[in-house]
């Protein structure tokens, strides 16, 4: 950040001073700009940060900033130390340096200044050129300025753009992520926008808040990152028992990060932020569970299933009142018909062009009524086609489970894949497990279950299972075949 115009005649001092102190709080190189010599003011303009290093030290052993670089240009006694780095270092010593005549608050200025900051060096740049300082057209051209300070810059510029000396932010010994750096500038400009500049305890418990925020920032990322592999956009529908699993196992890996987090202001005030990151990986749940309930194909076609199959029992049911003269009745099924038929092509309407979502909504709203309060309580007495609609609504409630997961990190990895062709269908889930040994008799993995080809008509499928688990395969299986023929 460019301060080379702060604690100037045209700005305030808060103004100058909050500028400086965000450049500082958030730089891992603070370069101070400074005319013709090291004064005892601009030392003096470092102590509100020499406090909240001392402040922040007190917790921890890492010293709060990193590098600090005074920068004297239009530097006048190069008799007394040369241009560069080297004479730089030499009135920085003298500058920092603690008599026994200085005034104690002096003294601690100076050694805390040494003890905030892990490494402080000076450079001293010479005068730019008399056709630089007085020409106001000066537009940069290298012939306008001085050799010496083409020469010194050279020097300079790679030093501190060197990729050795480019050092990533940190904050009590953690690396500052770009996300992370959000928090701490919204901190900072909290506590930085009254009228007054704030106390270094007030900047202390700011960054400990930031601190706090961006291991939740960090540790909801990952949640995210982990649920996206297991249930993102490209991934299939899972049952919502198996995902739930996921998510409380993605969850205890995001608490875990958090915990692992170096932080400022004690475990007890990580507290508070520990229940946040828990809220928001609730809230973040709800969405997957939303997303993944989209996926089911079940879920997602019983609408247009129930109101055809309406439409179909109804046309059926207006021609035998037609036939056998009761012409009211029919009427009233042709009426229902109607009616049946408009809901589908809103529905089927809103869905292709995204408009109409409130109407789609109430469609939708009424057939699951329909299906819950009618359909799937008399299903038993429907024979075969009862028989689908049962199995159609254990999958829409439960999928047989491929895998139970000890650890998303060393632990299971699944896929599934669907081969056949005709009425042939054959499910084979994969199983790799890496150092995840079995945790019960209902989650061994030590062998494979075959199902014979005479009871599902070639269906086979490759896993240790539970005699419950097989049966949900065999109602997986079944329901792929026949209820695509039913909603047909």
């Amino acid at each position: 950040m460019d301060t080379q115009g702060t604690f100037d005649s045209q700005s305030t001092v808060k103004d100058c001073a909050t500028i400086f102190a965000l450049s500082t709080m958030v730089s891992s190189m603070q370069i101070y700009n400074l005319l013709h010599n090291i004064q005892e003011d601009h030392l003096q303009h470092l102590q509100m940060f020499t406090e909240y290093g001392r402040l922040a030290m007190e917790d921890s052993d890492c010293k709060p900033f990193q590098s600090l670089q005074f920068l004297v240009r239009d530097w006048s006694f190069p008799y007394e130390a040369e241009f560069g780095y080297q004479g730089g270092q030499r009135i920085l010593d003298e500058r920092l340096q603690v008599s026994a005549k200085q005034h104690p608050e002096l003294q601690q200025l100076r050694m805390h200044i040494r003890s905030c900051f892990e490494n402080i060096s000076c450079f001293l740049m010479p005068y730019p050129g008399i056709k630089v300082a007085t020409n106001p057209d000066f537009a940069g051209s290298l012939s306008d300025i001085e050799p010496e300070f083409q020469q010194q810059l050279r020097v300079m510029v790679p030093r501190i753009l060197d990729s050795c000396n480019l050092a990533m932010k940190e904050i009590n010994g953690h690396k500052v992520t770009c996300r992370e750096l959000v928090e701490y500038f919204k901190a900072y400009m909290k506590i930085f926008q009254g009228q007054d500049l704030p106390e270094p305890k007030s900047m202390l418990m700011a960054t400990a808040e930031a601190n706090n925020l961006a291991a939740v920032a960090s540790a909801r990322a990952l949640y995210q990152r982990e649920m996206e592999e297991i249930c993102g956009g490209d991934t299939p529908y899972m049952s919502t028992n198996e995902l739930l699993e996921q998510h409380q196992l993605c969850k205890n890996d995001a608490i875990r990060e958090f915990r692992n987090t170096r932080k400022m202001g004690g475990v007890e005030y990580s507290v508070q932020f520990l229940e946040r990151l828990e809220d928001e990986i609730e809230e973040n749940y709800e969405s997957y569970l939303k997303m993944n309930n989209g996926k089911n194909l079940f879920k997602s076609m019983r609408t247009p299933a129930v109101l055809v199959s309406l439409m179909i029992a109804d046309y059926i049911c207006q021609e035998f009142c037609q036939m056998v003269g009761l012409d009211f009745l029919a009427g009233l099924f042709s009426s229902i018909l109607v009616i049946v038929i408009g809901a589908l092509t809103v529905w089927a309407y809103a869905r292709y062009s995204g408009t109409l979502r409130e109407a789609s909504g109430w469609v939708d709203d009424a057939v699951t009524f329909l299906w819950s309060n009618f359909i799937s309580p008399n299903a038993g007495q429907l024979g075969a086609l009862g028989g689908a609609i049962q199995i159609g609504e254990k999958l829409s409630v439960e999928e047989p489970k491929a895998q139970r997961v000890g650890s998303r990190k060393g632990g299971q990895k699944g896929r599934r894949r669907w081969h056949g062709t005709g009425e042939r269908a054959v499910e084979q889930i994969e199983v790799a497990v890496v150092d995840d040994p079995p945790r019960g008799p209902s989650e061994r993995n030590d062998g494979s279950v075959r199902m014979s080809e005479s009871e599902l008509n070639g269906v086979e499928f490759e896993l240790g299972q539970t005699s419950e688990e097989q049966e949900m395969t065999r109602l997986h299986c079944v329901a792929s075949r026949f209820v695509p023929l039913f909603v047909t």
